[in-house]
């Protein structure tokens, strides 16, 4: 009987890139097959994020719920991976030295051959060293179920804001070759796939020269993916302002299959507070770019990161954020409290702002964000939009994603799914959009 992995990822879509990555790799190498119960696991992994508030104690609290398993269990093998285990290292088999394995997400492909170590000498295994992006020649082929795939095009990131610890636990920036990643996704769209998510923690910061000497910038690599046939749709996250150049800006003009949608994270809508956070970048630089993807892409929506409350933040700073918020017209965003990250230069800032005020301010700029977002939705009435059916959820009746992520139903008389059509928004008034097909 094959044995099983069961695997819980934390964080964001590198990481689910990675835990795919993961399954995979161990089912080529091991014959491990998923499993959605870790009491039948014999492998363990937890795939980790260091972003959020309490990382470290949220890992440490599912180690302890994991550990009453392997005690029922004694052959389960336990394995930390991601940036926790980065950041952490040796302090993990510290405070839970039932854990056997502990990799970086720079090196997960060495899971198969440390494991086998760890099985051999009985001894547990660390490595959370940084080998560029050695993995990606070691993992086989990514297996998907389904019409969109993700494909990461490069690794770290070279930014080294005040308030990030990325730098620290995935390292700096590092391209992939453009031909591995052309012959990735030619692989995914032969499993069917026709929308592809490009990924990295800065993924428009990418630069790679081939070896003819042509270089690749990230909207030279966009429009030669657009020219497989099969791929209908390109997404892409996480940008940087400073990497939003022209040539990008003009993909969204003249590349029709990119996605008429961007997140491009700005965390505050004042100046001082963006020097603090060593963004690199001024207000009034940061609405210059998107005036310049609206003029390239008048319907264009625009999604956000905030951090609210860094520390030093005034009731002034909080202001020019809800200010910039309606003049930029963001459509959505993801926004938190500010929790200082280990070894970061802005944990050492003093915080005098209360709790109470941090949440009050995250409410508002929630609240107003969520105004502005079904104002958004109410706008697509009678629109004309294109949507990636993905799922039949009744008889002839259908339901997709558009390019600014809003679900659609339709009603269809053959079978849609895995298509991307066009379709004209009839009615806003419930949780999915409904559409009629052009």
């Amino acid at each position: 009987m094959p044995k099983k992995i069961f695997i819980k990822t934390f964080g964001c879509q590198m990481n689910e890139y990675d835990s795919d990555q993961i399954a995979n790799l161990m089912n080529h190498h091991k014959g491990y097959q998923k499993t959605e119960n870790m009491e039948d696991a014999d492998l363990v992994v937890l795939n980790t994020c260091s972003i959020r508030e309490k990382a470290e104690d949220k890992v440490y609290d599912q180690l302890g719920r994991i550990k009453e398993l392997k005690m029922n269990k004694p052959s389960m093998k336990i394995a930390v991976g991601g940036c926790v285990a980065s950041q952490e290292g040796d302090n993990i088999f510290k405070r839970a030295p039932y854990v056997d394995i502990i990799f970086g997400p720079q090196t997960l492909h060495r899971l198969s051959s440390m494991l086998e170590e760890n099985e051999k000498k009985d001894q547990s295994q660390i490595d959370v060293s940084f080998p560029a992006i050695e993995k990606f020649d070691h993992l086989p082929n990514v297996k998907v179920d389904g019409y969109s795939g993700n494909v990461s095009i490069m690794e770290g990131c070279s930014k080294y804001c005040s308030f990030c610890v990325v730098p620290y636990t995935r390292g700096e920036e590092v391209s992939r070759p453009a031909e591995d990643i052309i012959e990735e996704v030619i692989k995914l769209t032969q499993q069917g796939v026709i929308e592809i998510n490009l990924l990295g923690q800065n993924v428009n910061a990418y630069l790679y020269k081939d070896k003819k000497g042509f270089e690749y910038d990230f909207a030279e690599l966009i429009n030669f993916i657009s020219q497989i046939d099969e791929l209908q749709r390109i997404r892409f996250t996480t940008s940087h302002p400073n990497e939003m150049n022209e040539s990008l800006i003009n993909c969204f003009r003249d590349n029709k299959k990119l996605a008429n949608f961007i997140h491009l994270p700005i965390q505050s809508g004042s100046d001082q507070v963006l020097a603090a956070m060593k963004r690199n970048y001024l207000y009034l630089e940061y609405k210059q770019i998107i005036k310049k993807l609206r003029a390239a892409s008048p319907h264009i929506l625009i999604s956000s990161d905030f951090i609210v409350g860094f520390p030093g933040e005034s009731d002034s700073d909080h202001q020019k954020t809800l200010k910039a918020i309606q003049e930029i017209d963001f459509d959505y965003s993801f926004s938190f409290i500010y929790s200082p990250r280990p070894g970061t230069p802005a944990a050492y800032l003093e915080d005098r702002t209360d709790t109470s005020v941090k949440k009050l301010r995250l409410k508002e700029i929630q609240d107003l964000i969520a105004l502005q977002g079904k104002r958004h939705t109410q706008n697509m009435l009678n629109t004309h939009q294109r949507i990636l059916v993905s799922e039949q959820i009744g008889v002839n009746k259908y339901k997709g994603r558009s390019d600014n992520n809003r679900i659609i139903e339709i009603e269809a008389p053959e079978n849609i799914i895995n298509k991307l059509i066009n379709v004209k928004i009839v009615d806003v008034s419930k949780k999915n959009l409904t559409g009629i097909l052009n």
